[in-house]
């Protein structure tokens, strides 16, 4: 989560107050666990009966992708369904030839679109000239078709500077979905009024493989082999990450933090949401779990200094961070010691691992992270110009550290290299923190103000140009989608770092979508109440298997 570090300036402010938690931690705490990840013994058995069972499925949909080498836009269609990469690179080549020997109507040059883009292939967008008549407009004779404009819609959001013909399809497109969710069939309403909320690009894998199961398993005719393929898949990852969740429950309660400190916000299942929504694939456990603690920890540093400290404190605290030894808890009131202690044993965690995998740079590169974090503190009742306001805040983001805690567990990617790149503050990392920054501002400010916090981005932008908060939000949404279009680019093949890597920055920014777009919903965590019951509590039904 994107949190904005400010000392509490009203030194008779005691506490702040936020809404209670939708989510019991502690009620993940009921079985038995060990230190490390692992699974009950009858969880375990059914995890491994479920991993065989999709070990077969996958080798048959291998099958299936290999056989009609003839027909590259069926193998398109399939990769699509189940968001897999094979022989696209192949596809990619053939790409110039296919649309010179075939007239494809939209659907399929849009999700042709969609699905070389999202892998990094920058096809042109040229191919959508066509759908346009002579005076620039896009042709009326596509408003029927259905599939087709919302196919389009979706391939909008992949676009990078420069593509004009993109983002005037995104308006056409938009004003006509929102018709055509009145008159289509329920389930496919269903999924109109989705993607009209959150396109698919933008929204979090895991939450858009369960929205997509379920649209796709009331379609006429599906497929039930790759249903239930999907269903198990997804089922077995659900089954891993609860038992993750149970043990950072654990954690939790051991600490016993949420007792010491009343006035932080209690929200560990909220993020692990947030976690495994930016690392959803198993082998990743230990990058999610340091993620998650981490973020933890920067919650209650937030908490702690934005609503309950005084300048001195944070001062104080600042210091303490900075020297990184016991001895410093000296100057820190006894609230502050109990956090900070915490935060020492989670860095002393960190290096364990780290020389473990044998690159004890890993915690060196997390300290100066959270150093980085405090950013500059404007004095009360100043409201800086809106440029200087979103460089300070970006460059002091929380998303940076996030980052470093997630290469956590990525030892066969993320070396040193990787880290020297991300402490740059390249094109994509500046993107993401921009966009944290913005849309947490956009839904949280109102209440900010109340609170008596320092000016956000959207008072900053008002003030320096004269406008009402709609114009300001209408402008800095603005800012949000270009900076979607900057990592939209830094994804293009070939890219400066490994394609995990660029995938866990894109995760970053898509769950910021997810919580900020329409309210703040880690602070208003009923919001994703929905979304963590699918993603970690409830199983997607099965049918009886499927013959293959």
């Amino acid at each position: 989560m994107e949190v904005h570090l400010q000392p509490n300036t009203d030194q008779t402010k005691i506490r702040s107050v936020f809404p209670p938690p939708v989510w019991d931690s502690y009620s993940f705490t009921s079985f038995s666990l060990l230190d490390s990840v692992k699974i009950p013994k009858l969880l375990s058995q059914e995890y491994e009966s479920w991993t065989r069972r999709v070990e077969t499925l996958k080798e048959k949909v291998k099958d299936m992708l290999m056989a009609d080498a003839s027909n590259p836009i069926k193998k398109i269609e399939l990769i699509n369904l189940l968001c897999r990469l094979e022989q696209l690179i192949h596809i990619f080549n053939w790409v110039p030839q296919l649309f010179d020997e075939n007239d494809y109507d939209l659907y399929t040059t849009a999700l042709l679109f969609q699905v070389l883009r999202k892998h990094g292939f920058k096809m042109t967008c040229d191919v959508f000239k066509k759908f346009k008549n002579s005076n620039g407009e896009f042709k009326k004779s596509i408003i029927k078709d259905v599939r087709g404009i919302l196919s389009l819609y979706e391939a909008s959001f992949m676009s990078v500077h420069g593509e004009d013909i993109l983002d005037e399809a995104l308006e056409f497109t938009r004003s006509h979905l929102e018709s055509m969710a009145m008159q289509s069939k329920p389930h496919y309403s269903e999924r109109i009024k989705n993607a009209l909320i959150l396109p698919f690009h933008k929204g979090v894998p895991r939450v858009e493989a369960w929205q997509y199961i379920c649209f796709y398993e009331k379609e006429e005719s599906p497929n039930k082999f790759l249903l239930e393929f999907a269903k198990l898949d997804f089922n077995r990852v659900q089954l891993l990450q609860r038992e993750e969740l149970k043990v950072m429950a654990r954690w939790w309660k051991d600490l016993n933090l949420a007792e010491k400190l009343p006035y932080a916000r209690d929200r560990l299942v909220e993020i692990y949401f947030w976690a495994c929504s930016i690392q959803f694939e198993p082998h990743l456990a230990l990058s999610r779990m340091m993620m998650a603690k981490y973020l933890k920890m920067i919650s209650l540093a937030d908490d702690t200094c934005d609503a309950y400290a005084t300048m001195k404190e944070v001062n104080a605290f600042t210091d303490a961070i900075e020297r990184c030894n016991i001895d410093a808890t000296d100057e820190l009131p006894d609230y502050m010691k109990v956090f900070y202690k915490e935060l020492l044993n989670l860095f002393e965690e960190t290096e364990n691992i780290a020389s473990k995998e044998g690159r004890s740079y890993c915690a060196y590169h997390i300290k100066e992270e959270i150093l980085s974090h405090g950013g500059t503190v404007f004095n009360e009742g100043y409201v800086p110009t809106f440029d200087v306001y979103l460089q300070n805040d970006s460059e002091s983001s929380s998303y940076g550290l996030v980052v470093a805690a997630g290469f956590i567990g990525m030892e066969k990617i993320a070396g040193i290299k990787e880290y020297r790149w991300l402490q740059s503050n390249p094109k994509i990392v500046k993107a993401v923190k921009v966009l944290g920054r913005l849309e947490n501002d956009i839904v949280s400010h109102q209440a900010e103000q109340k609170r008596g916090d320092s000016a956000s981005s959207v008072e900053c932008y008002m003030k320096e140009h004269d406008v009402l908060e709609k114009k300001a939000v209408e402008e800095i949404l603005k800012i949000c989608a270009n900076a979607w279009k900057d990592i939209n680019e830094e994804c293009m093949k070939p890219t400066a770092l490994p394609s995990p890597i660029l995938q866990l920055l894109v995760n970053l920014a898509r769950i910021t979508e997810v919580c900020y777009r329409f309210d703040d919903s880690y602070t208003n965590s009923s919001s994703l109440k929905d979304k963590i019951t699918a993603l970690l509590l409830e199983p997607l039904p099965l049918q009886d298997q499927v013959n293959i």
